[in-house]
């Protein structure tokens, strides 16, 4: 084809979730519901753990940056989605879709990296008590965080530069409600070999480093809890870390379903819902996860309710 016959792409179609226009209705109010749950919930978890004097520990510093990541995570996919589920022309331009993986990327390897920070500091907490407030202090906690979000913006900045030097000609409908880096890939007509490449080993490193991370952690702390000889401590140390091994497993579960599946031709579809769940069912279920199954957020969320001018204070 000559380059002057060439269309260069100045926006984008989503095909959405579902080609049914009988169910655009339902699935919006569907996902309309589930959005507004999380953004309550992880309001609520950001709220409690920054005013209540009771939560200014490493622990619920660390679940407050994970609600902000689930927050934001939300909230670059579902605005978008919801208004494409009551329009015919589900489209959208080249830099807002641009911005729009951008977003997703900074904070999808941020859950990734948080969730592994996490991981370490509940087995300081677990294997190391006397130590803890020691190894991860108040300067740790933030250095760790800031590390969380520059190595994050630093592989969006990579990944989101690499796809969208590519060109991308005629060809604009995006196999997905959202975008992302593999569908984009897919539409372009550069060579996306190194591209394709780069981006697998980025996100394959991210991946296997945190779960490495998160197993040789978790590995520890079974092995600390198995040796206590008060049954009441080896409850109180597994409580104290059950709710963030079931947000992670249920998180890294999705990502490898995705991963390891074999790529057949139902692999975009499922591929769609895998990506529904860790980016918009995910981050409403963690906030229930973590506050279901902790006493003291519970507890805080009573103190809000019933007295906030007396138990909460500022920090």
């Amino acid at each position: 084809m000559a380059p002057q016959n060439l269309t260069r792409v100045t926006e984008f179609v989503l095909m959405g979730v579902s080609d049914h226009p009988e169910l655009q209705v339902p699935l919006f109010f569907v996902f309309l519901a589930i959005y507004g749950l999380t953004v309550a919930e992880n309001l609520g978890i950001i709220t409690l753990t920054t005013v209540d004097s009771r939560l200014q520990t490493p622990m619920y510093f660390f679940l407050r940056h994970l609600a902000l990541i689930n927050l934001g995570n939300s909230t670059v996919i579902a605005p978008k989605m919801l208004s494409n589920f009551l329009v015919k022309k589900k489209t959208t331009l080249y830099y807002e879709c641009a911005t729009q993986m951008g977003g997703f990327l900074f904070f999808i390897v941020a859950e990734v990296c948080m969730l592994a920070v996490m991981a370490y500091d509940r087995y300081v907490a677990i294997c190391n008590p006397l130590l803890y407030m020691v190894v991860v202090s108040r300067q740790v906690c933030v250095i760790l965080v800031a590390f969380v979000y520059a190595y994050s913006l630093s592989t969006t900045i990579v990944v989101s530069s690499c796809v969208f030097s590519l060109s991308y000609c005629s060809s604009n409908v995006i196999n997905h409600f959202y975008c992302d880096s593999v569908p984009l890939l897919a539409l372009s007509c550069s060579d996306t070999y190194l591209i394709e490449i780069t981006i697998f080993i980025s996100a394959a490193t991210n991946l296997l480093l945190s779960i490495i991370i998160v197993l040789v952690s978790y590995s520890n702390i079974v092995l600390s809890i198995l040796r206590m000889r008060s049954a009441e401590g080896r409850k109180k140390a597994f409580s104290t870390c059950a709710s963030h091994l079931m947000a992670v497993t249920v998180f890294y579960g999705t990502l490898l379903y995705m991963y390891l599946q074999p790529k057949t031709g139902l692999s975009l579809d499922s591929d769609k819902m895998a990506s529904v769940f860790y980016t918009l069912v995910i981050p409403m279920l963690n906030p229930m996860i973590y506050s279901l199954r902790n006493k003291d957020v519970k507890a805080a969320l009573m103190r809000l309710l019933s007295n906030p001018t007396k138990t909460f204070k500022l920090k």
